[in-house]
């Protein structure tokens, strides 16, 4: 499981001498922390909007954000968004989303390009940057090149970036090979931080990544407790993470939902218990 050391100098060998892993800058560095306090993270993405437009739950973003302030470790949008809906005095770090210019109305979610500029983020002072790939697409290298791009640029200003590894309307490539091979390719290409989907045997996708993996919410569950289930799974095979919306914002009980979550990454509590906090939370207990 990740946690800050993995980036400072370690001691190696029989003879004590110390060989550093990974070269961190304290911008980097810094940001990192922010994201992931004890190196676990809860990210709330409301950046649904970019290809589906109007999105139930997040009709009225700032409305939707405000009282779950208190419960996830940062934000993850679009600059429009940002810009227009949400409090610069009243919110947490935020992950801005760089890729798009696609919809769901097009001939294919993959087709996307950058949006914004590495001069933007930092004039919004985000503090990490999404964009997606879809590997196995006939997109793949576009949006692997998208990634790229975006490294060399951030690295300059020691801001992370995180790959999403998107599957547009392939649902069903949903399984570890896949999914391993998506973060890894991510990771070698200079990503941060991967976020991905949740998947049986999913320690074999954090296995091979060398960088901290985040799952993704995916489809909206049909239950509270199938939420939280599939989020300790991950969290007990290595994910550091969760990078959740739909499954919070359009429950009946959004805050209830993510102070339960909440306490699964930073907490360390069990599916039942995560279960009696949801209740007491949602009865005003």
């Amino acid at each position: 499981m990740w946690n800050a050391n993995r980036t400072r100098p370690v001691s190696l060998g029989s003879e004590g001498k110390e060989d550093t892993v990974m070269v961190m800058d304290w911008g980097m560095q810094n940001r990192l922390e922010q994201l992931m306090p004890a190196g676990r993270c809860f990210f709330m993405p409301i950046d649904h909007g970019y290809f589906q437009g109007p999105t139930h739950g997040i009709e009225k973003p700032g409305q939707t954000v405000a009282p779950l302030l208190p419960y996830f470790d940062a934000l993850f949008c679009t600059r429009g968004t940002l810009r227009a809906a949400i409090d610069p005095c009243k919110t947490k770090p935020i992950v801005l989303r760089v890729s798009g210019c696609t919809s769901v109305l097009g001939k294919d979610l993959g087709d996307e390009v950058l949006t914004t500029s590495v001069e933007e983020v930092i004039r919004v002072n985000a503090a990490a940057v999404g964009i997606s790939v879809f590997i196995g697409t006939e997109y793949e290298k576009q949006t692997l090149q998208n990634l790229t791009t975006m490294v060399n640029s951030c690295e300059d200003y020691g801001i992370p970036v995180m790959a999403v590894t998107a599957v547009g309307r392939e649902l069903e490539k949903r399984d570890a090979r896949y999914l391993g091979l998506c973060c890894r390719i991510a990771a070698e290409l200079g990503a941060r931080v991967v976020k991905t989907y949740w998947c049986e045997n999913f320690e074999k996708v954090v296995n091979g990544c060398p960088v901290p993996v985040i799952m993704a919410g995916g489809p909206k569950c049909e239950t509270e407790k199938e939420v939280f289930e599939f989020v300790h799974d991950g969290m007990q095979r290595g994910a550091v993470g969760i990078n959740l919306g739909r499954n919070v914002w359009q429950s009946p009980h959004p805050v209830p939902v993510a102070k339960a979550l909440q306490a699964i990454i930073h907490k360390n509590v069990s599916v039942k218990q995560a279960c009696e906090i949801f209740e007491a939370t949602k009865h005003g207990k």
